[in-house]
């Protein structure tokens, strides 16, 4: 599905990435780990299109800076950014129909009725705007309008960044269900729930691979060994 090669990208004499090299398959969850300035929003920029690289990025077999980031999105590469961005002026109703113009003649398995099994504490707001919605409600609205868009491949940007560990359990219970069979790169600092629900784990250090393998290898040890560069 989604396949890295000797992937750099650089900020003028920056360096972010070096060679980073990895495949997510089709229907699996990858965690991309690391600590901050790691690289990991530089990786999801470019797999999105959003900035220019060296080596390459293949989705589906076709290389991803001959599609260009509105063509991605067309064929499914969705990402759920940090940040959220949701549209703060439009009801969480209308958040959720903003993604349905994504559908690209997709079929979802999710629908805006979906969403609101998924997330009940979204149901009984579903003509709140966005700007009223605590950080926890704009997460879950921005992941429910990612899904409703019948993803081919999701990037999910830190989906726990700034949420109370309570809300952080409820995202993390919802995604264990709904991202079944879905394609998902995850990037997060929140390394224990990254690992109970991805099939595999790479981790960043300076813009390198460190390690990758199996969650089940990332021990305490591992992980703070891997963060530090291998």
């Amino acid at each position: 599905m989604l396949k890295l090669s000797n992937l750099s990208v650089n900020y003028g004499v920056v360096r972010a990435l070096n060679d980073v090299s990895f495949e997510v398959p089709e229907g699996h969850i990858t965690a991309l780990l690391g600590s901050n300035g790691a690289g990991k929003t530089s990786l999801l920029r470019a797999v999105s299109g959003l900035v220019p690289y060296l080596g390459s990025i293949t989705f589906d077999g076709t290389e991803a800076s001959k599609l260009g980031p509105e063509h991605l999105a067309r064929a499914g590469v969705l990402q759920v950014p940090e940040g959220r961005r949701i549209v703060a002026d439009l009801t969480v109703v209308e958040n959720l129909k903003l993604g349905l113009t994504a559908l690209g003649g997709r079929v979802s398995k999710v629908d805006i009725d979906g969403v609101f099994e998924i997330f009940p504490a979204l149901a009984g707001m579903k003509e709140r705007e966005g700007w009223m919605l605590s950080g926890g409600e704009q997460q879950m609205l921005a992941i429910g309008r990612a899904l409703v868009t019948a993803p081919r491949l999701l990037l999910l940007d830190e989906p726990s960044l700034g949420l109370a560990p309570v809300i952080i359990k409820a995202v993390y219970e919802a995604l264990a269900t709904v991202l079944k069979g879905t394609t998902v790169l995850l990037v997060e600092q929140s390394t224990a729930n990254a690992l109970s629900l991805c099939n595999e784990a790479v981790v960043l250090a300076q813009g390198n691979v460190s390690a990758k393998g199996a969650p089940s290898i990332f021990t305490r040890d591992f992980l703070a060994k891997a963060y530090l560069g291998g």
